[in-house]
C-alpha cells in the first residue's frame, strides 16, 4: 500500500506539499535488533511504521531498562524527530523488535511542512499527546500495581501480539520490559508455574491459563 494510506493527514495538505512529501520520504528496511534512535542527540526523522514492531524504552546508568511503549503497523513515532521540538529532551532508545519496514520523513522537511500546515501541526500535537498518555499510564502501573499483576498483564499482551501462547522470550527480556530485576521475574514465573498458569522451558514460556492471568490484572 502507498505511503498516503499510512499517513492519512497527508490528504489535508496542499498538492504542492503532498508532492514535496512524496519526494522526500524514504522507505527503510530495518533488521531485528537495530537501534534506530538513541537519545535526544539523534534526529532520524518522523517514523511511520509500514510493518514489523519497534520498542521505545529508557535505560538507567546502571543498565536497567523499562519499555515505555511499542510501535506497530501504521503507528507514528515523533521522538525519532525530537530535534524539531526543542522542548522535548528525552533520552529514549528505539529498537526494532522484528524485521521491519518504516517510512522516514527527514526532520527538516517535516518541520517545514508543519510550519506551513495547521492540520499537520495539530496532527503532531495529537500524536505527542497520545504518547504522553501512554507514559503516564505506565507510571501509574509502576506506582500502584504489584509486579505479579504487571507480569500477568505483560504475558497476556505478548500472547495477543504474537498470536500464540508459546512465547519465545527470556526472563531478562521480560525484566527489561517491566523495569525490574531478572531475579524478580524468575521468582514470579516459578510461582505462576506452581499455580498452573504457565510452563517454563529454556527460552520459552507457555501460557496455560490466560483467563486466570487476565483476572489477576483486574
Amino acid at each position: 500500500m502507498s505511503f498516503e494510506s499510512y499517513f492519512p493527514v497527508m490528504a489535508q495538505l496542499t498538492e504542492t506539499q503532498q508532492e514535496t512529501l512524496r519526494k522526500g520520504v524514504v522507505l527503510r528496511h530495518i533488521a531485528k535488533g537495530t537501534v534506530i534512535h538513541r537519545g535526544s542527540m539523534d534526529c532520524l526523522g518522523l517514523l511511520v511504521v509500514r510493518s514489523g514492531q519497534f520498542r521505545a524504552h529508557i535505560a538507567s546508568s546502571e543498565g536497567r531498562e523499562i519499555t515505555l511503549y511499542r510501535l506497530f503497523e501504521r503507528d507514528v513515532c515523533l521522538f525519532t524527530a525530537s530535534c524539531i521540538m526543542r522542548s522535548i529532551q528525552f533520552d529514549i532508545i528505539i529498537t526494532a523488535e522484528k524485521d521491519s519496514e518504516a517510512w522516514i520523513i527527514p526532520p527538516k522537511l517535516y518541520k517545514s511542512l508543519m510550519d506551513q500546515s495547521a492540520a499537520l501541526a495539530n496532527y503532531t500535537a495529537e500524536i505527542m499527546g497520545t504518547r504522553f498518555t501512554e507514559v503516564m499510564w505506565l507510571i501509574e502501573q509502576i506506582m500502584w500495581k504489584s509486579v505479579d499483576r504487571r507480569l500477568a498483564a505483560f504475558l497476556c499482551e505478548e500472547c495477543s501480539i504474537e498470536g500464540t501462547k508459546l512465547l519465545k522470550i527470556t526472563h531478562e527480556q521480560i525484566a527489561d520490559h517491566l523495569g525490574t530485576a531478572r531475579e524478580v521475574v524468575t521468582r514470579m514465573l516459578k510461582y505462576f508455574q506452581t499455580e498452573g498458569l504457565v510452563r517454563l522451558t529454556r527460552g520459552n514460556i507457555e501460557v496455560l491459563n490466560e483467563a486466570r492471568l487476565r483476572q489477576m490484572d483486574t
